[in-house]
C-alpha cells in the first residue's frame, strides 16, 4: 500500500489499473497527468498528486526527489472506507495536484517514518489519510454529477444506439464509476435509465401523434416492433395499441 520512492531525471511514463497518490517529501518532482501539469514538493508546503486508475502520466526530477506513494485499488477502498467510499472514489475520478493541510502533511510525515515497514499501520494510516483528503481536498466540481446534461444527451439520441462507455466518456468517468453514480443519483443503472427515457418518449408519441407504431418504435431506438411491444408491455402493462388508447379510455370516448 505505502512505499518510499526516489525519482531522478529519468522520465517515467506509464499508467496502472489502480489509483495512485503521491506525496512530496524531498526535492521536486515534475508531473504531467493526462494534460494536468504541476510540481510535487515538500517546501514551502507539502503537495500531493492523485493519478486516477488507467490514466497516462509522466514524471521526472532534475535534482532528485523522494515521495511517499500510496497505491489504492478500488476493492481496498470499498472494504476499508465503508462509510466514506463514495466521497473517496469521487476524489479519485480526476487528476489532482495541490497543497495539503498542515494536519494532513503531518500525517504523511508520520506514515513515511513508520507505516512503510508495518503493514497494519500502513493500511490503517492510508485509510485515515484518504478519508481526510476526501473530506478536505476533493474538487468541488468532482462531486457534481451532470445528470441533467446526460439526460439531455440521452433524449437527443434516443433513436440511436446508446452505450454506457459513451455516457461515461461524456462526463469523464470510468464505466464502473458511472454505474455507481447513476445508482446513487437515480436508483437505476445507466441502461435502465436510458430504457426508461425511451419508453417515456414512446408513450408521449403514441398518445400525442398518429405515427404508426413501427415509426414510434424506430424513433426511440427499437429496430424490432415486437421487441418494442414487449418493452412497452413490461413497463406499462399494456400493448402499444392499448397504451395509445389510454387517454380516450379515461374520457370515455
Amino acid at each position: 500500500m505505502l512505499s518510499l520512492r526516489d525519482y531522478t531525471r529519468d522520465v517515467i511514463c506509464h499508467s496502472h489499473d489502480h489509483v495512485q497518490l503521491l506525496f512530496g517529501l524531498q526535492g521536486t518532482l515534475e508531473l504531467e497527468i493526462s494534460g494536468h501539469a504541476g510540481s510535487l514538493r515538500r517546501l514551502p508546503r507539502q503537495t500531493l498528486a492523485i493519478v486516477p486508475a488507467a490514466t497516462q502520466h509522466a514524471c521526472d526530477s532534475r535534482t532528485g526527489s523522494r515521495c511517499l506513494v500510496l497505491d489504492a485499488p478500488e476493492h481496498w477502498v470499498r472494504s476499508r472506507l465503508a462509510g466514506r467510499t463514495d466521497s473517496s472514489l469521487r476524489l479519485f475520478e480526476r487528476p489532482l495536484i495541490q497543497d495539503m493541510t498542515v494536519s494532513q502533511y503531518q500525517l504523511v510525515d508520520w506514515l513515511a517514518r513508520h507505516a512503510t515497514i508495518d503493514r497494519t499501520l500502513g493500511e490503517h494510516g492510508a485509510a485515515l489519510l484518504i478519508a481526510s483528503l476526501a473530506q478536505d481536498c476533493a474538487p468541488a466540481e468532482a462531486s457534481a454529477f451532470p445528470l441533467a446534461a446526460l439526460r439531455a444527451h440521452i433524449d437527443r439520441h434516443l433513436q440511436h444506439p446508446l452505450q454506457v462507455a459513451d455516457l461515461a466518456r461524456l462526463c469523464g468517468l470510468s464505466v464502473a464509476r458511472l454505474h455507481a453514480r447513476f445508482l446513487a443519483e437515480t436508483g437505476r443503472s445507466p441502461m435502465a435509465y436510458v430504457r426508461e427515457r425511451r419508453l417515456a418518449r414512446a408513450r408521449a408519441l403514441l398518445q400525442s401523434t398518429d405515427l404508426p407504431i413501427g415509426e414510434v418504435a424506430a424513433r426511440v431506438g427499437y429496430d424490432s416492433q415486437s421487441a418494442f411491444a414487449a418493452a412497452v408491455r413490461q413497463a406499462y402493462g399494456k400493448s402499444p395499441r392499448r397504451l395509445r388508447r389510454e387517454p380516450l379510455d379515461k374520457t370515455g370516448e
